[in-house]
């Protein structure tokens, strides 16, 4: 409740969220709880309480399936999975740097075109308008807080696949912790177990 406190100095609001790491094969929701604080009066003072909050967790098709794709990324050539991850998004930074050097070529030929140090090209100049007319307006402020929304939508994905990848990678090694603690335990007559 500490915690809490000096956090509301930030957040007005925040809540608690309960992680539970016990193993439960047979439930379908996430092991996850959330509490609200709320005030109360208990014996006459104002007291906070943390009172369990129900959610709902709403996701469109491409956060799905990029989650699902990064929790299923299996280490191939003995790299891990966050070393495949690093290189897709390293060959994905290289396919957004050619196609930046693109743009800037075509836009420096545009340029020398107007100057008129090179020939004017009709043909090149209707299908750089057709390219120009298929993308959005990107100055308006609605295109700023879409891409922003969407810019931190797919970092919180990639946080959160990440994190479903280590929680994967980490129930594994309690698994391989358990049975060998269980392997000594049932010679001695007793059981071990790790967490």
């Amino acid at each position: 409740m500490l915690i809490h406190k000096a956090l509301m100095d930030v957040n007005e609001s925040p809540v608690y969220l309960l992680l539970n790491p016990a193993i439960n094969l047979s439930q379908k929701d996430l092991p996850v709880t959330i509490y609200e604080s709320e005030l109360h009066v208990i014996d006459g003072s104002p007291q906070l309480i943390f009172v369990r909050s129900n959610y709902t967790i709403e996701t469109v098709e491409a956060e799905r399936i990029s989650v699902d794709h990064v929790a299923h990324l299996k280490p191939s050539d003995g790299g891990s999975a966050a070393t495949q991850l690093a290189a897709h998004l390293t060959g994905i930074h290289s396919a957004i740097k050619m196609l930046n050097s693109r743009v800037r070529v075509i836009h420096q030929y545009l340029v020398a075109m107007q100057k008129g140090e090179t020939p004017v090209d009709n043909s090149l100049l209707r299908q750089v308008s057709s390219l120009v007319r298929r993308l959005p307006a990107m100055e308006s402020q609605k295109f700023q807080d879409d891409f922003l929304m969407e810019y931190n939508d797919t970092l919180l994905m990639t946080y959160l696949a990440m994190f479903t990848n280590c929680s994967s990678t980490m129930n594994e090694l309690v698994e391989k912790i358990n049975a060998s603690y269980e392997r000594p335990a049932a010679r001695r007559g007793g059981r071990g177990a790790f967490m």
